[in-house]
């Protein structure tokens, strides 16, 4: 069985360790795996594409075009549309972060909010407001994007991540920021190893079923009272933090994910 493993050429430099450590998987499975850059050069007899890239219209061309993607391209809507995955939180039930559409600063009702891009990624089109000018600058920064409004909610600057293959929790790290709010471990946060709760388990299986993924994050704010609340869903999930923090290979798991569905 050959594949590809389709990522922008930018976000193939970043995660050249990754791409090393999955080809390095493929291997032990008996099965090839080629890096692709470019968005037409995905060679028809691929048995499948692992797709790495934050891009839903792409990923639908390529299931037109007959390939098996790992994950879904509905997967890749869901997960960049923030409020597309809060909808899916309300229809499965579960506790998650109220959020509206915005579409200017006098929609929010009250301070501190935060403000989110729907397709930002990485924390970077995140912001706290503490007051109207706050807003308006986020506004004018994202000028033509669409935008989120949530309540704040602390959390000590700290969130859980479960990664799942299929609807099993194969490892969960607790990430803290550094500097304000965030706890993204690209913007330099700690990551430390996380037993999760059933009801976390729980929740992210009950997510994974629904979406029919392979490999997604799924993030949980963790509130003082010892609940938590969905946050987001990642595809693709970044899993440096975990491979620093566990001996999980994800690169491993992923591969035989793909063997058993291509069976």
């Amino acid at each position: 069985m050959n594949g590809v493993v389709y990522y922008r050429p930018e976000d193939a430099k970043t995660n050249a360790g990754f791409i090393r450590m999955l080809k390095e998987a493929a291997d032990r499975a008996g099965h090839g795996l080629e890096l692709v850059t470019e968005r037409g050069k995905i060679p028809d007899s691929a048995d499948f594409v692992l797709f790495r890239d934050r891009d839903p219209e792409l990923a639908h061309e390529l299931e037109a075009a007959g390939h098996r993607l790992f994950n879904r391209a509905q997967v890749n809507r869901v997960a960049n549309d923030k409020y597309a995955t809060y909808e899916l939180a309300l229809l499965l039930g579960l506790p998650t972060v109220p959020t509206r559409r915005v579409a200017h600063p006098d929609e929010i009702r009250s301070y501190p909010s935060v403000l989110k891009t729907i397709d930002g990624h990485g924390g970077t089109e995140v912001v706290r407001c503490l007051d109207k000018m706050d807003a308006g600058w986020f506004f004018s920064r994202h000028a033509g994007r669409r935008i989120i409004g949530q309540p704040f909610i602390e959390s000590g600057a700290a969130d859980v991540r479960l990664f799942m293959i299929g609807e099993e929790a194969v490892g969960a790290v607790k990430r803290t920021g550094s500097n304000g709010f965030k706890s993204n471990y690209t913007l330099g946060g700690r990551a430390d190893p996380f037993s999760p709760t059933a009801g976390m388990e729980e929740a992210a299986a009950k997510i994974a079923r629904a979406l029919k993924s392979d490999y997604i994050g799924v993030d949980f704010l963790l509130l003082p009272d010892g609940g938590f609340l969905l946050n987001e869903i990642e595809d693709p999930v970044g899993s440096r933090s975990l491979y620093d923090t566990s001996e999980v290979n994800i690169a491993d798991r992923i591969m035989q994910r793909i063997a058993e569905q291509m069976k």
